[in-house]
């Protein structure tokens, strides 16, 4: 591991902690409240406007400044809104909550990375498209059993192993539409969105049997239009002599018992279990430090030829969270003002609003905080509370289809650029580092999002939820 981006990272961690604890202190419980309502400028926005511009611009026009400097560019534009909202608003309770995001976010993403790291499944067989299709789809199923970072982790390496001989981008593509995104639309476990929802209080099976036959379709076309990519490019290819003997190896079980602590830990919060003390004013809990422990525990524990096998190093995960402390700050600003806007125009939005507008924020701003500020507007129109569990419930059974498109939303868009979803970035950080080129972010979105998945959005939405609600 590298010292000095640990360092770097606690020390920001920190001063973000000590300087909120500090000003909280300060502030008196009455004062608070008020102050938390006021607004931030929507010149505030323009740090997270100016990352994300530099995300998609700094690999094409300045890649070695943006490969030395990134984290200190991320870092330095994150702490502007930070600043702001101590000193210009005292607003220190939504500076914390976006921390404890952060930390819950890069200890799920970076102990299911270390524990799949040491997992090696390697395929002898030949790269078809028949067998890549019923690999992704797969991996479209298991997204909601171990989460779509989970399933991203584990299957990333193999995936680009088995079809070494012809890879292509679009292969990794269609691996993040459906396994890092699409996939996990199924089970709180499969997204964090739903996850939180599931916090809030919607029942844990409500996304299986009210989404699937949105969740189906979708899967199936995308893979539809994946077959034609690779059926297209395998005439073009030159005939592959190789023979194989058809087995699948698969090394490094201990590391199937990692992954289910982590999955057990994702349920350690009082929120699902009374009994889990909380650490407040703590930005973490037990849930976070059982996650780092298995970051370390199964790296300390992992068979090193597996992980020179898989190629294995600590880059990937150091580039998301360098990148995305900075996302997750700047992008506060502009999440409180749609939040605003969405509750002030609640009434006004009917359910094709909701998917269209939870889906285009969420492929750039953090599909989790995006999807609970549209399920509160959401609620808003039957004067419920997202924060109160008896009142989600109550929600859920009212009309799904606001839940439904909502959720859809929030999960399947994630997949319009390298930021929507967590995994996205790592995927294509491993992918890069193992000498395969991908498409720019500006590429990703043109090339290859707006022509492939927003017909089929499109298509979600004209059976789904047009004209209803």
């Amino acid at each position: 591991m590298r010292k000095g981006f640990f360092r770097k990272i606690l020390a920001f961690l920190f001063f973000f902690i000590a300087t909120n604890v500090v000003f909280a202190g300060t502030q008196e419980g009455g004062a608070v409240s008020s102050i938390e309502k006021e607004l931030p400028s929507p010149y505030m926005v323009l740090p997270f406007v100016i990352i994300l511009l530099m995300i998609a611009t700094g690999p094409l026009f300045y890649h070695r400044f943006w490969e030395k400097h990134y984290p200190k560019v991320s870092i330095f534009l994150g702490l502007i809104p930070v600043v702001y909202y101590m000193t210009v608003l005292k607003d220190t309770h939504i500076l914390m909550h976006t921390l404890a995001e952060y930390i819950s976010f890069i200890a799920l993403l970076g102990s299911l990375f270390v524990a799949s790291g040491g997992i090696l499944i390697d395929v002898n067989k030949k790269s078809t498209p028949l067998v890549n299709v019923i690999i992704l789809f797969i991996g479209a199923i298991l997204s909601n059993i171990i989460g779509t970072t989970g399933a991203s982790m584990v299957l990333i390496r193999p995936y680009i192993k088995f079809n070494r001989k012809r890879i292509h981008p679009y292969h990794i593509i269609f691996f993040i539409f459906l396994i890092s995104n699409i996939g996990g639309a199924l089970t709180p476990i499969g997204d964090p969105p739903l996850f939180l929802g599931f916090l809030k209080g919607i029942d844990f099976f409500w996304f299986l049997e009210n989404n699937w036959h949105i969740w189906l379709p979708t899967v199936l076309l995308v893979l539809a239009v994946f077959y034609v990519f690779d059926w297209r490019h395998v005439r073009m290819e030159p005939k592959d002599e190789t023979e194989y003997n058809g087995s699948i190896v698969f090394k490094g079980k201990i590391n199937l018992l990692y992954l289910l602590v982590i999955l057990i830990a994702v349920f350690i919060d009082p929120a699902v279990m009374p009994w889990v003390p909380s650490l407040e004013p703590l930005p973490f809990g037990f849930r976070e430090i059982i996650m780092f422990i298995v970051i370390y525990a199964s790296f300390k524990t992992a068979d090193k030829e597996i992980l020179k096998a898989n190629e294995f190093e600590f880059e990937p995960i150091r580039e998301v969270a360098y990148l995305f402390v900075g996302i997750f700050a700047t992008m506060v600003p502009a999440l409180q003002l749609i939040a605003h806007e969405a509750h002030t125009y609640g009434n006004q939005l009917n359910s094709g609003v909701f998917y269209w507008s939870t889906g285009a924020l969420s492929g750039f701003l953090d599909n989790t905080p995006t999807f609970v500020n549209f399920l509160s507007a959401a609620m808003g129109k039957w004067g419920l509370n997202v924060n109160i569990a008896a009142e989600v419930h109550k929600f859920q059974m009212l009309d799904p289809l606001y839940l439904q498109a909502i959720s859809v939303g929030a999960v399947f868009f994630g997949s319009m650029t390298y930021i929507g979803n967590g995994p996205n970035f790592m995927v294509k950080s491993i992918t890069e580092r193992s000498g395969i080129k991908m498409p720019s972010f500006h590429t990703y979105f043109i090339k290859y999002a707006i022509p492939i998945l927003i017909p089929i959005f499109t298509i979600v939405w004209l059976v789904f939820f047009f004209g209803r609600g």
